[in-house]
Order: structure tokens, then sequence, then C-alpha cells
């Protein structure tokens, strides 16, 4: 069970103000980018995300059922920007893992024993839109 809403709500009004200054530089951290499907207005959302292959694994700690979660899959993809650069993203599948297979040790640790978050997002990466500079 991924946490709960309220922690959610919570998070937006406190913590994800101080992640989105962290999460673009930030190992392990990232902020996706994406369009709202009903308002179309354009959001930042601070989050745990990892550099697999040719993609990345984002950890839906508050499950699949997140606003962001539904833009991404309604747009099919985003951006997201990590470590100082920016990424268009497409083909967005959402996949569960009870046991958090590929994610670093602390990370697995709490996603599986403290958050309960089964839920994973990947994402394909289609070009690198970090501007030269």
């Amino acid at each position: 069970m991924p946490a709960p809403r309220w922690v959610a709500q919570a998070n937006r009004l406190g913590l994800n103000r101080l992640t989105k200054f962290i999460a673009p530089w930030a190992p392990g951290w990232a902020v996706v980018i994406h369009r709202g499907r009903k308002s179309g207005r354009t959001f930042r959302t601070p989050l745990w995300a990892f550099r697999r292959h040719d993609g990345f694994v984002i950890a839906l700690t508050y499950g699949s059922g997140s606003d962001w979660v539904k833009n991404v899959l309604a747009a099919d993809g985003c951006e997201l920007q990590t470590r100082r650069r920016r990424y268009q993203l497409e083909a967005p599948t959402i996949v569960r893992d009870e046991n958090a297979t590929g994610m670093p040790p602390l990370i697995r640790f709490m996603l599986r024993r403290v958050i309960k978050a089964p839920e994973f997002l990947n994402l394909d990466v289609v070009r690198d839109v970090t501007p030269a500079g």
C-alpha cells in the first residue's frame, strides 16, 4: 500500500517546496515536468527517479492514481530534469515489483518496509534536451 493521500497533500504544501530546489541536481532525485490533462497547466513534481538502460524508473510512492502519473500516461510522456540535465521521455509503463528490484539499497528498504510502495513508472528517453552551454 503506497503512502496515504494526506501525506501527499502535506508534502505538496511543505516538503515539495524544499525538494524542488535539490531534486534537479541531487543523486536519486528528479523533477517531472508534465502538463495537466484537464487544466493544461505545466506542473513540476519532485520525486525519486533512477536511470536504467535507455530510460528512467520512477518510484510511485503515492501509487499510480496520483494526478502527475495520470497526466504523464495521458500525454504518453513528459520531461524529466535530473543531475543538471533535461530529458524528453515517452512510453510510460506502470510495473509492479514488490521487491523494488534494481533500486539502491536505502531506497529499496524505504519502498519495501517503510512506504510499502510496490509500483514504478518506466519511461524511455527520446532525447536529451539539455541546452548546450
